[in-house]
């Protein structure tokens, strides 16, 4: 009688009858609308697609505006050749795109005309990008006080010269006759601001 009022997980449910175990329905494939749904983005013919609007599509880029600009400047490359933007990029192409300061290498596994999200994005390429380098090794932003102003010439050099860039040549020592000049243009100018000043009060 006892094990009548059981359910199916072995536990009383109080009222003496069973209560019947809901029904567990199969765990759909993660994404599989998505994945429809980027399948369906394709091309009709299921050829190509144009390389601005792939790059955009699978999320290497934020706007396709930003990779046509990509493009036109050169930081996007298809099998080792730059590439304008309304290049036709095909399935196994080699997508190269330097994007803020990093650089993106990626074979097309499937091409696609509309955006997706970021899980079925990944599933379009494979991505053979070199890892980043460590936050040791990039050369921090120049930090310059509050109220500084903009960096002089002088200042420039300084930093180029700490960056390693080529021709930045360490400051030679003061002239003096630049020092002597600068002093005699500045007495020059005292004298004629104290004449003017002298005729304005006759």
């Amino acid at each position: 009688m006892a094990s009548e009022a059981m359910d199916d997980t072995g536990k009383d449910d109080g009222t003496g009858t069973s209560a019947a175990a809901p029904a567990t329905r199969p765990a759909a494939e993660p994404d599989s609308d998505a994945v429809a749904a980027a399948k369906a983005a394709g091309p009709s013919n299921g050829g190509s697609v144009r390389v601005d609007s792939w790059i955009w599509s699978v999320r290497l880029v934020k706007t396709r505006s930003m990779g046509a600009a990509a493009c036109k400047g050169g930081h996007v490359r298809v099998n080792g050749e730059r590439v304008k933007p309304a290049h036709s990029v095909h399935v196994g192409d080699e997508v190269r795109l330097r994007h803020e300061g990093h650089e993106r290498v990626v074979i097309v596994k499937q091409v696609i005309r509309k955006r997706v999200g970021a899980p079925v994005a990944v599933q379009c390429y494979v991505d053979n990008s070199p890892p980043p380098p460590p936050r040791e090794a990039v050369a921090p932003a120049g930090i310059r006080d509050r109220g500084a102003g903009r960096p002089t010439k002088r200042d420039r050099r300084d930093m180029e010269r700490l960056r390693g860039f080529p021709g930045a040549e360490p400051d030679t020592a003061p002239d003096p006759h630049k020092d002597r000049d600068r002093d005699r243009n500045r007495d020059t100018r005292r004298d004629s601001r104290r004449s003017t000043h002298r005729d304005t009060q006759r």
